[in-house]
């Protein structure tokens, strides 16, 4: 009984850090389709992630903007804030756009690949337990 209980929490662990990763793979796709709508302030960004399911921590999000903003895909302007600090606001490029674009055709790829294989694999673990 010990290594069941052993054998689940390994598996419940290695799950979460699968799922964590298939979220990490697809928010660099979620940040640009957010700002391609209208520029966005970070915390903005961030509650989007949030309320999606998408990203709960801010140590995630910055490091993305910041690369996708030295890879030119986003930029930014500050604007001056009447409660506190000035805040950046992010917009996406040209370039931006075009890659947005592309990850689009890309996801919707991969959702139809997968989308296929389990459905596959759902009617297989059906037939096996009838």
């Amino acid at each position: 009984m010990h290594s069941t209980k052993n054998y689940y929490i390994f598996v419940h662990m290695n799950i979460e850090k699968t799922k964590a990763q298939m979220k990490k793979g697809v928010l660099e796709l979620c940040i640009l389709s957010i700002i391609s709508g209208k520029e966005a302030y970070a915390s903005d960004i961030l509650e989007e992630l949030k309320s999606s399911k998408l990203i709960v921590v801010e140590g995630t999000l910055y490091p993305l903007l910041t690369r996708l903003k030295n890879e030119g895909l986003l930029s930014y302007r500050w604007e001056e804030s009447k409660s506190g600090p000035p805040r950046k606001y992010y917009e996406i490029t040209e370039i931006g756009i075009k890659v947005l674009q592309e990850l689009n055709i890309s996801w919707n790829e991969l959702t139809k690949a997968v989308g296929k294989l389990t459905k596959v694999s759902n009617k297989e673990s059906k037939t096996q337990s009838k």
